[in-house]
This record gives structure tokens, sequence and C-alpha cells, in this order.
């Protein structure tokens, strides 16, 4: 009997160990915790807007498994957390996806659908970034630089990734070098060097500043801003 009783416990502590809902609840937060992480390693703000969606979307899921008894599998939680919380930047990457494949109108669509479903800030310059590439790539060379050049001033805010900031100076730079103004776009190319230089666009921007010193252009720019985004 005692030994029933022994292992009746341990039975009932494992139990309670992989409830659904507290499997479902342990992973929205992991989920969180982790895209946290990952925002501070790209040198991002931790968005709030994120922060918020993940937290009430695993309550909601929790209070589903725990009210009608269902086996929510986890994997299945953290594909629908992901899907919804990272809706923009999984829009931004199709739009790059189009973009290099030349297809500048349904990228220029992708980026826009991104920019109308509530996009945090780290994502509203997301859009706005690789939509100036894309300007830069179809030669609406003003259009270009007045978006490389806003979206900049509010990387300040934190919420910019130090690899996206260099693709902004280094793209900026090739849209002021092919509206003809050397000296700005020597700057932004320099910029480039100072905001990280082991990054790819640090190598484009040498080959531009040593093609400058002899009188060649600078090598063209990738069709996204935000491959590892």
């Amino acid at each position: 009997m005692a030994w029933d009783g022994y292992t009746s416990g341990i039975l009932n502590y494992e139990e309670a160990l992989v409830a659904p809902y507290l499997l479902v609840a342990l992973t929205g937060l992991l989920f969180v915790l982790l895209f946290g992480v990952l925002s501070v390693l790209r040198r991002e703000g931790i968005s709030l807007r994120f922060t918020f969606e993940a937290v009430v979307l695993t309550a909601i899921l929790t209070a589903i498994v725990a009210v009608t008894g269902m086996d929510l599998n986890p994997v299945f939680a953290v594909i629908l957390l992901y899907l919804i919380t990272m809706r923009v930047r999984l829009l931004i990457d199709l739009g790059n996806f189009l973009a290099r494949r030349r297809n500048h109108a349904a990228a220029g669509r992708a980026y826009a659908l991104a920019h109308r479903l509530w996009p945090d800030e780290s994502g509203r310059l997301l859009v706005q970034l690789n939509r100036a590439v894309l300007a830069l790539h179809c030669d609406r060379l003003d259009e270009a630089v007045a978006t490389f050049r806003r979206v900049l001033e509010a990387s300040d805010s934190g919420y910019l990734g130090i690899k996206s900031q260099a693709a902004g100076h280094y793209n900026l730079g090739v849209a002021y070098q092919r509206q003809g103004l050397d000296a700005p776009a020597a700057l932004e190319f320099n910029r480039v060097l100072d905001t990280w230089p082991v990054t790819e666009y640090a190598r484009y921007a040498r080959i531009a500043l040593n093609r400058r010193k002899q009188k060649g252009g600078a090598p063209e720019p990738p069709d996204d801003a935000t491959k590892s985004s």
C-alpha cells in the first residue's frame, strides 16, 4: 500500500508537469524570452507591441486549453505565435524575395500590406527601409533619398538593428552617387564603416570608396536591406 501511494504521488506529479495548458503557457513565455534576447543581440529595442501580442495570445491559448481540456501541441502553439507576431517581418521577407526576382510591383504590394498590419516601431522602420531600397532599384532616387534619411534619423530611437543601419547608410550613399553628389555619398560610405565595419555593407562601402578614388561607381546594392531579420 505504501508503495502504491508513493507511485501514485509520482504519477500525479508527472501529470501536473505535462498538463497541456502548462506546456502552452511555458512555450509562450519561452517564445517571448527568446525573441527578446534576439532583439537585444541585433541591437534593436525590445518591442512592447511584440511582447504584448505574444503574452495576450499565450494567455488566450492557455485559457482555451485549460477550459476545453484539448491537448494542444506546443509546436503548433509556437507556429501560431510566430505567424501572428512576426507577420510584418514575414511579409518583408516575401517582398525581398520578389524584389530579388525583379518583381518590383509585387514587392511593393507586400511592403504596403506589411505597413498596414499594425507593425511595431522596428517593423515600421524595416518596411520603410526596404521600400527605399526598392525605390533605389527602380531609379526613383529622390524618393529613395528622402526615405533613407527619414529612417536613419529615426534609428536613434534604438529600434533599427545595426545591420539595417549599415544597409541604410550604404544604400543612401549609392543613391547620392547616382545623383552625382559625390561628397555626401562618401560621407555615407564612411558612416557604414563607423556603424559596423564587419558587415557585408562595409565591404561594399570600402569598394565604393576605392572606386571613388579611381573615379568609378559603387557596387550594385543588394535587393533588400534585412536579409537576416
